[in-house]
């Protein structure tokens, strides 16, 4: 069976730049701790996982729609602008892009949607036939998960492949609920509030009793307890906003066909693909 091996690129170049204990400098006086970090990940993930196909995707920079529908979506994240470019993970891309080409995997940048949107329609597209693993700590895409369909949240040895089950146990919910289950809790790394006084437990808690969001907004008045009731009246149209930002489907245009990335791995080593881009 074909396996689908899709690379949240930014998180993991964001997650590597930053991890990384200093930073690299090689002979040539170039940093480079960032790609060094980026494809020793990506090439453990490749072993671990083995697919058949890969595709490794990066966000843009351009107008992101969904801060149209809330104008402090993601408005807490850091703004680069004012930051000299060597100091950024922005500056490495370049090197990044190169070894991807070099190991002869397809990567993209997206135009006008989030990476998010190009995974989740994969997922949607190819997910019953073919399985996939989705590599990123972006827990939005825990939505997508089914018994074909994983995310891998790589650290190292502490590695976590996430299915249905991790996330009935960690959440009590369904993976097909978590949108719902996020748009009454909030999300602090996106900027996205939630019902005030609906925490985590509350919201699995609805979401098993009512089944979804829409649910729980047209049953409020069935609510037990008084505080909560108000609270998801109070909010009804937050929540329903909270729902269209976090929910994904597969309406985006994809970048390659499934043939596009096929993808046959040979054993190679970080330091042969530095060297190979000029950087070692």
């Amino acid at each position: 069976m074909n396996r689908l091996l899709l690379v949240d690129g930014s998180n993991l170049l964001f997650q590597m730049f930053f991890g990384m204990p200093a930073r690299i400098i090689n002979e040539k006086g170039k940093a480079i701790q960032g790609t060094l970090g980026f494809v020793g990940a990506l090439l453990k993930i490749i072993r671990r996982v083995e697919p058949t196909h890969i595709a490794v995707l990066f966000d843009g920079e351009h107008e992101n729609v969904r801060s149209q529908m809330n104008v402090d979506y993601k408005a807490n994240r850091v703004d680069y602008s004012q930051t000299p470019e060597e100091e950024t993970p922005f500056s490495q891309l370049p090197d990044v892009y190169a070894a991807l080409n070099y190991l002869g995997i397809k990567h993209a940048e997206t135009t006008t949607c989030e990476t998010d949107d190009w995974i989740a329609g994969y997922a949607l597209t190819y997910g019953k036939k073919t399985e996939i693993v989705i590599s990123s700590f972006d827990s939005d895409f825990f939505q997508l998960i089914t018994d074909k369909v994983s995310v891998l949240r790589y650290r190292g040895d502490n590695t976590v492949v996430c299915n249905p089950e991790y996330v009935r146990n960690k959440f009590c919910i369904e993976p097909d609920q978590y949108a719902d289950f996020k748009s009454l809790t909030g999300d602090p790394s996106d900027n996205i509030t939630g019902a005030d006084k609906v925490g985590p437990k509350t919201a699995a808690y609805l979401l098993n009793k009512f089944g979804y969001l829409e649910n729980i907004l047209a049953n409020a008045e069935n609510i037990e307890k008084p505080s909560i009731k108000a609270s998801i009246v109070k909010n009804a149209e937050i929540l329903r906003t909270n729902y269209r930002i976090i929910k994904l489907d597969n309406a985006a245009s994809l970048p390659f066909a499934l043939n596009d990335m096929a993808y046959d791995f040979t054993e190679i080593t970080t330091n042969e693909v530095l060297k190979g881009i000029g950087l070692k």
